[in-house]
């Protein structure tokens, strides 16, 4: 796993995913060296670094064309970026342009999250997995209720990290954002 203070950041673009959740996906994904993967919403590409190490293809796509340079910067940096495809664009619209896939990875959806899923789920291969990683209340109810349309059952877990800063008279545990994440198979 890359740990968190080895990825270029900017304050004005999300990401990366910290560590621990980035772990628990990976598990969730079940992801193979077989396995093409797309990241919607790839931010820094702390998701698409961790894919790309583990599968044989990854997409990354953001509207962002800066967070797009950041995950190159990343990619570059962990020389990665020749597994890695970067797609400036607009989910639910860009599964037009890409042919089947085996795991459907949602971070950001800038409010299309249920066509994202049900675009996305035309174009996974058998037993693909879908997740999709929230911090918001109203993605999480978004996305079980997308996922159970397909007829597919959800399973949900919240996540909630709190990281030790060491102080002089002790270790004070510091509250990182809940993240719930949600994943299905195909």
């Amino acid at each position: 796993m890359i740990r968190d203070n080895h990825f270029i950041k900017d304050p004005d673009i999300p990401g990366p995913t910290k560590e621990e959740v980035r772990c628990l996906v990976m598990c969730k994904s079940q992801v193979t060296k077989k396995d093409t993967v797309i990241d919607i919403g790839c931010g820094t590409g702390g998701l698409t670094l961790e894919f790309a190490r583990r599968a044989a293809k990854v997409y990354a796509v953001d509207k962002n064309p800066e967070a797009l340079k950041l995950t190159r910067l990343n990619l570059e940096k962990h020389g990665l970026e020749d597994k890695v495809e970067l797609i400036d664009g607009f989910a639910p619209q860009i599964f037009k342009t890409i042919s089947k896939f085996d795991i459907l990875m949602i971070g950001g959806s800038s409010g299309e999250l249920p066509s994202i899923i049900r675009e996305g789920y035309r174009k996974l291969n058998d037993k693909g997995r879908i997740i999709v990683n929230s911090i918001l209340l109203e993605t999480r109810m978004e996305a079980v209720k997308a996922i159970k349309g397909l007829d597919l059952i959800p399973d949900v877990i919240e996540v909630s990290i709190s990281k030790g800063r060491i102080l002089d008279r002790g270790t004070m545990m510091i509250a990182q954002n809940p993240v719930s994440i949600i994943s299905a198979n195909k």
